[in-house]
């Protein structure tokens, strides 16, 4: 089919699916400290703040990154699971497609300003913003996603030959003065990288962003803006989507993203992480019904003893993948969250996916759906 996506709750026709094969290891590195946070919750992000990481003797050369192993079982059971995913909505007569996963051999990336691991494209959501007909592929936060979508062009191209419009927002230099240095002004709880290190690449704080930032409601964009390197990327989205879609600022929701916050699950009906999220929404959203799950516990989530990072926000399952505007794809341990959609009359499907807090993504964070029913629609 043509690629169609406006929305994430009408009828789901073709989806990508990401790939967890050969994540070995998470490079916690400047881009990564200040990418992490979680100002609703009151909680740092998925690993230890950088004032802590800072003490530790791997980070005893300045602002060296650090390498932090995964173990081989969690992965095995990561993979697992997202496959599960992907055969799940096979039987929901969902079209799925997967990306390309790294050669074993491909261990580094280089640019002029700096060096990085190479991540696998598990959380593909987060370098693509589908919007109606067109790929836009953003600026990427983090250094070792760079190069993230380079895995996905197979699928890209053949949604181009289909007629797809195929445009890349300014891809940054990434230096340390790339980012947003402000620290009153950005959201709460980011911690500033110590002693940022001067290259001759440096061009300023530049267009930085991902689109798991955005909420796509028909001809209208929201987008969560945290700091200067995002608001810098809306005024290009204001700028290339001007006289088609409609773009909506919405000011330090979270860091960053801002899909197990708040989720669109039909129209005139929202789920939300707390009541006080419909505080930061647009006026016209703050209408539409809301609705609060419980606050999972702790002890909802596997535990990792023996050293194993353990992130702090339990709110990931709120992470949530609608198949249309009845039924939604819920993890199966989440036993309050489908209890709650159920009274509310939803159909949901549950799916095993045990790893969610460690490797920090649910399941619209490795999915990004392309062909929906819907179109350009007046939501709000």
């Amino acid at each position: 089919m043509r690629l169609n996506s406006f929305d994430d709750f009408t009828p789901l026709k073709e989806i990508i699916v990401g790939s967890a094969d050969g994540y070995a290891d998470r490079i916690l590195d400047l881009s990564f400290d200040m990418f992490i946070s979680d100002n609703l919750s009151g909680t740092r992000g998925y690993f230890p703040s950088l004032s802590t990481w800072r003490e530790s003797e791997a980070r005893a050369r300045r602002n060296e990154p650090d390498r932090l192993a995964l173990k081989e079982r969690l992965l095995t059971e990561l993979i697992e699971d997202v496959d599960g995913v992907a055969e799940q909505l096979e039987a929901l007569s969902v079209k799925v497609y997967r990306p390309v996963n790294p050669a074993p051999d491909l261990t580094k990336v280089t640019t002029p300003a700096w060096d990085a691991t190479v991540v696998p494209p598990l959380n593909v959501r987060d370098n693509t913003l589908i919007m109606g007909d067109e790929i836009i592929e953003t600026p990427p936060t983090l250094r070792d996603r760079y190069f993230e979508n380079q895995f996905l062009k197979p699928v890209f191209m053949d949604y181009f030959a289909q007629g797809a419009r195929w445009t890349a927002m300014p891809r940054p230099v990434m230096t340390d003065a790339s980012f947003d240095p402000d620290n009153d002004n950005a959201a709460p709880n980011i911690e500033m990288p110590e002693n940022p290190q001067p290259s001759p690449y440096d061009a300023g704080v530049e267009l930085m962003i991902d689109a798991a930032n955005c909420l796509r409601l028909g001809r209208d964009l929201i987008v969560n803006i945290s700091n200067a390197n995002h608001a810098l990327a809306c005024d290009w989205l204001e700028r290339h989507l001007a006289g088609r879609f409609r773009v909506h600022r919405m000011h330090k929701l979270t860091q960053s993203h801002i899909d197990s916050v708040v989720v669109a699950l039909r129209p005139g009906t929202l789920l939300v992480r707390s009541a006080d999220v419909r505080d930061f929404l647009p006026a016209s959203l703050q209408k539409w019904d809301v609705i609060v799950p419980p606050t999972p516990q702790i002890d909802d989530y596997p535990q990792y003893p023996n050293g194993d990072p353990i992130p702090p926000s339990p709110y990931i399952d709120l992470n949530v993948l609608s198949i249309d505007e009845n039924t939604v794809m819920v993890n199966d341990a989440c036993k309050t969250l489908i209890r709650t959609l159920e009274e509310h009359r939803f159909t949901v499907v549950p799916v095993q996916h045990r790893h969610r807090r460690l490797f920090g993504g649910g399941f619209h964070c490795f999915t990004l759906d392309t062909v929906r029913a819907g179109g350009a629609e007046e939501y709000i």
